[in-house]
């Protein structure tokens, strides 16, 4: 008898601990910006190429495109022209792409300290820009190159605006770069996106306090320009 209850026992517990162990699985995450996209069959490719400014726009440019679209971009902060010429190829991949929208420069202007500390005081003896405008050019011209064999579409985004106060950046510094920037794709002729055109009377209201980062707002503001020039392209396939 005592045999017989504790097999009971024992049968009980096997029973009731995998109820007792399931846990409610938590909710699904939404996938961020750096996260891959699955291809939706038969729409085309769209790739975006960009610092932390594009990956402020990337979500919302991929809703306002859903259904017109597979929009990608790297996994990563694609930082400055010399992370871009190291990067492009794998970031290109093997794949066919439509449009590739892209842009360069807010890293490429910061100034770096002597022992390469981030954000230095443009104003310090010893500081210096990650790259300097030669190398810029330079670099530029080996990117648009490259992504040219694609033989998709591209958008040159023109670099948005240093506001006053921001951290290691010299207010001024976009324009002399997208100078640069402009007479490179005038060359190779791409299309320009002037994401610089349409922040610079607004900074107060769509840019962070003394930061290049923009409010959600604002990267929502920029998102309806890019899917505008991307749309334009598109039509032209």
């Amino acid at each position: 008898m005592i045999r017989y209850f504790l097999l009971l026992a024992l049968a009980s517990c096997l029973t009731l601990t995998p109820l007792a162990a399931q846990k409610p699985k938590p909710a699904a995450k939404p996938a961020g910006p750096l996260a891959p996209v699955k291809d939706q069959e038969g729409l085309p490719r769209v790739l975006l190429i960009g610092d932390s400014i594009s990956i402020g726009y990337t979500l919302p440019v991929r809703e306002l495109l859903k259904g017109k679209a597979n929009v990608h971009r790297p996994s990563t902060n694609c930082g400055p022209t010399s992370r871009g010429v190291s990067g492009i190829d794998q970031w290109l991949g093997k794949g066919k792409w439509d449009v590739i929208h892209f842009n360069w420069g807010l890293h490429d202007l910061k100034y770096l300290g002597p022992k390469g500390e981030n954000l230095a005081d443009p104003k310090a003896a010893d500081s210096h820009q990650q790259i300097p405008p030669a190398e810029y050019e330079k670099n530029l011209q080996l990117l648009v190159k490259q992504m040219k064999k694609t033989g998709a579409r591209l958008i040159w985004c023109s670099t948005t605006p240093v506001p006053s106060g921001a951290k290691g950046r010299v207010v001024g510094d976009s324009v002399k770069y997208n100078q640069i920037a402009l007479r490179v794709m005038e060359e190779h002729g791409i299309t320009v996106d002037d994401l610089y055109g349409l922040s610079i009377g607004k900074l107060k209201k769509i840019q962070r306090p003394a930061n290049v980062h923009f409010t959600p707002e604002g990267s929502r503001m920029l998102a309806v320009q890019v899917v505008k020039s991307i749309s334009r392209e598109l039509e032209k396939k």
